[in-house]
Protein backbone atom coordinates (compact mmCIF):
# COMPACT_ATOMS: atom_id res chain seq x y z
CA UNK A 1 0.00 0.00 0.00
CA UNK A 2 1.59 3.32 -1.11
CA UNK A 3 1.35 6.06 1.93
CA UNK A 4 2.90 9.26 1.72
CA UNK A 5 2.38 12.89 3.62
CA UNK A 6 3.88 16.18 3.97
CA UNK A 7 3.99 17.88 7.45
CA UNK A 8 4.99 21.66 7.36
CA UNK A 9 7.06 22.88 10.19
CA UNK A 10 6.90 26.72 10.77
CA UNK A 11 10.62 26.84 11.27
CA UNK A 12 14.23 26.87 8.61
CA UNK A 13 14.87 23.32 7.61
CA UNK A 14 18.25 23.73 9.42
CA UNK A 15 16.38 24.26 12.43
CA UNK A 16 14.04 21.24 11.52
CA UNK A 17 17.32 19.53 11.22
CA UNK A 18 18.53 19.74 14.77
CA UNK A 19 14.95 19.09 15.96
CA UNK A 20 14.70 15.36 14.39
CA UNK A 21 18.61 14.97 15.75
CA UNK A 22 17.83 15.52 19.10
CA UNK A 23 17.62 12.64 21.57
CA UNK A 24 14.81 15.02 23.82
CA UNK A 25 12.63 15.29 20.74
CA UNK A 26 12.73 11.49 19.41
CA UNK A 27 12.16 11.14 23.43
CA UNK A 28 9.08 13.25 23.04
CA UNK A 29 7.93 12.05 19.76
CA UNK A 30 7.82 8.24 20.84
CA UNK A 31 6.48 8.90 24.42
CA UNK A 32 3.55 10.95 22.45
CA UNK A 33 2.43 7.71 20.91
CA UNK A 34 1.42 5.98 24.06
CA UNK A 35 4.13 3.07 24.37
CA UNK A 36 4.07 0.21 27.03
CA UNK A 37 7.86 1.34 26.98
CA UNK A 38 10.07 2.50 24.80
CA UNK A 39 14.19 3.56 23.81
CA UNK A 40 16.33 5.38 20.76
CA UNK A 41 19.64 6.61 20.33
CA UNK A 42 20.80 9.13 17.60
CA UNK A 43 24.12 8.47 15.86
CA UNK A 44 25.61 11.22 14.58
CA UNK A 45 24.87 15.37 14.50
CA UNK A 46 22.82 17.60 13.01
CA UNK A 47 25.62 19.24 11.42
CA UNK A 48 26.26 16.29 9.20
CA UNK A 49 24.38 12.98 8.75
CA UNK A 50 22.87 11.30 11.00
CA UNK A 51 20.65 8.18 11.84
CA UNK A 52 18.10 7.56 14.67
CA UNK A 53 17.09 4.38 15.86
CA UNK A 54 14.07 3.68 17.93
CA UNK A 55 12.68 0.59 19.89
CA UNK A 56 8.44 0.36 20.90
CA UNK A 57 6.70 -1.58 22.85
CA UNK A 58 2.87 -0.62 21.63
CA UNK A 59 -0.13 -2.35 23.38
CA UNK A 60 -2.66 -3.90 20.86
CA UNK A 61 -5.66 -2.73 22.28
CA UNK A 62 -6.70 -0.90 18.74
CA UNK A 63 -5.61 -3.12 17.08
CA UNK A 64 -8.19 -5.13 14.74
CA UNK A 65 -8.54 -8.76 15.28
CA UNK A 66 -6.85 -10.30 12.10
CA UNK A 67 -3.73 -8.77 13.39
CA UNK A 68 -4.04 -9.38 17.00
CA UNK A 69 -4.00 -13.17 16.35
CA UNK A 70 -0.05 -12.61 14.84
CA UNK A 71 1.32 -10.21 17.24
CA UNK A 72 -0.77 -10.54 20.25
CA UNK A 73 -1.44 -8.09 23.38
CA UNK A 74 1.56 -5.87 22.10
CA UNK A 75 3.75 -5.16 19.20
CA UNK A 76 7.37 -3.93 18.83
CA UNK A 77 8.09 -1.85 16.31
CA UNK A 78 11.80 -0.73 15.30
CA UNK A 79 12.28 2.89 13.65
CA UNK A 80 15.20 3.85 12.19
CA UNK A 81 15.36 7.22 10.48
CA UNK A 82 18.10 8.12 8.05
CA UNK A 83 19.00 11.48 7.38
CA UNK A 84 22.10 13.36 4.74
CA UNK A 85 24.14 15.73 5.63
CA UNK A 86 22.20 19.17 5.13
CA UNK A 87 22.68 20.97 1.39
CA UNK A 88 23.86 24.79 2.13
CA UNK A 89 20.22 25.85 2.27
CA UNK A 90 19.16 23.03 4.91
CA UNK A 91 16.99 20.52 2.62
CA UNK A 92 17.81 17.20 2.99
CA UNK A 93 16.67 13.57 2.05
CA UNK A 94 16.38 10.27 4.00
CA UNK A 95 14.90 7.16 4.46
CA UNK A 96 12.64 5.92 7.18
CA UNK A 97 11.96 1.96 7.67
CA UNK A 98 9.46 0.43 10.43
CA UNK A 99 9.51 -2.97 11.07
CA UNK A 100 6.92 -4.69 13.20
CA UNK A 101 9.15 -7.50 14.98
CA UNK A 102 7.43 -10.86 15.09
CA UNK A 103 5.01 -9.78 11.98
CA UNK A 104 5.90 -9.62 8.27
CA UNK A 105 5.00 -6.00 8.44
CA UNK A 106 7.06 -3.49 7.37
CA UNK A 107 7.08 0.47 6.04
CA UNK A 108 9.69 1.75 4.00
CA UNK A 109 9.71 5.30 2.88
CA UNK A 110 11.91 8.04 1.39
CA UNK A 111 12.11 11.42 3.16
CA UNK A 112 12.76 14.37 2.31
CA UNK A 113 13.33 18.18 4.43
CA UNK A 114 12.79 20.93 1.72
CA UNK A 115 12.71 24.55 2.62
CA UNK A 116 10.03 26.37 1.63
CA UNK A 117 11.28 29.91 1.08
CA UNK A 118 9.51 31.84 3.82
CA UNK A 119 11.31 30.54 6.76
CA UNK A 120 9.20 27.17 6.76
CA UNK A 121 10.13 23.71 5.91
CA UNK A 122 8.14 20.69 4.53
CA UNK A 123 9.35 17.31 5.53
CA UNK A 124 8.04 15.13 2.90
CA UNK A 125 7.52 11.06 3.46
CA UNK A 126 6.58 8.48 0.49
CA UNK A 127 6.75 4.77 0.77
CA UNK A 128 5.11 1.22 1.22
CA UNK A 129 3.47 -0.19 3.70
CA UNK A 130 3.63 -4.23 3.17
CA UNK A 131 1.98 -7.12 5.36
CA UNK A 132 3.77 -10.05 3.72
CA UNK A 133 0.92 -13.08 4.74
CA UNK A 134 -0.98 -14.51 2.17
CA UNK A 135 -4.91 -13.72 1.68
CA UNK A 136 -4.98 -11.45 4.71
CA UNK A 137 -2.22 -8.90 3.61
CA UNK A 138 -3.52 -6.22 2.20
CA UNK A 139 -6.57 -6.39 5.41
CA UNK A 140 -3.64 -6.04 7.59
CA UNK A 141 -1.85 -3.17 5.40
CA UNK A 142 -5.43 -0.97 5.33
CA UNK A 143 -5.60 -1.75 9.11
CA UNK A 144 -2.28 -0.75 9.66
CA UNK A 145 -2.98 2.78 7.69
CA UNK A 146 -4.55 4.95 10.14
CA UNK A 147 -2.16 3.69 13.23
CA UNK A 148 1.04 5.24 11.00
CA UNK A 149 -1.34 8.36 9.76
CA UNK A 150 -1.57 8.92 13.76
CA UNK A 151 2.26 8.65 14.31
CA UNK A 152 3.01 10.84 11.64
CA UNK A 153 0.49 13.72 12.64
CA UNK A 154 1.44 12.85 16.42
CA UNK A 155 5.39 13.88 15.25
CA UNK A 156 3.89 16.83 13.27
CA UNK A 157 2.23 17.94 16.62
CA UNK A 158 4.83 17.13 18.88
CA UNK A 159 7.33 18.95 16.30
CA UNK A 160 5.38 21.83 16.26
CA UNK A 161 5.44 22.47 20.31
CA UNK A 162 8.51 21.45 20.56
CA UNK A 163 9.76 24.32 18.01
CA UNK A 164 7.47 26.89 19.44
CA UNK A 165 8.78 26.12 22.62
CA UNK A 166 12.49 26.79 21.54
CA UNK A 167 11.70 29.81 19.60
CA UNK A 168 13.22 33.05 19.74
Amino acid sequence: MRLSADVRYPASAAEVGRMLADPGFVDARDEATHPLSHSARVEGSPEGAFVVRSTRVMPTDDVPQVARRLVGDSLELHQTDSWTAPAADGARTGTMTIEVVGAPVVLRADLRLEPDGDGACTERMAGDLKASVPLVGGALEKAAEPAVRAAIRSEEAVGRRWLAERAG
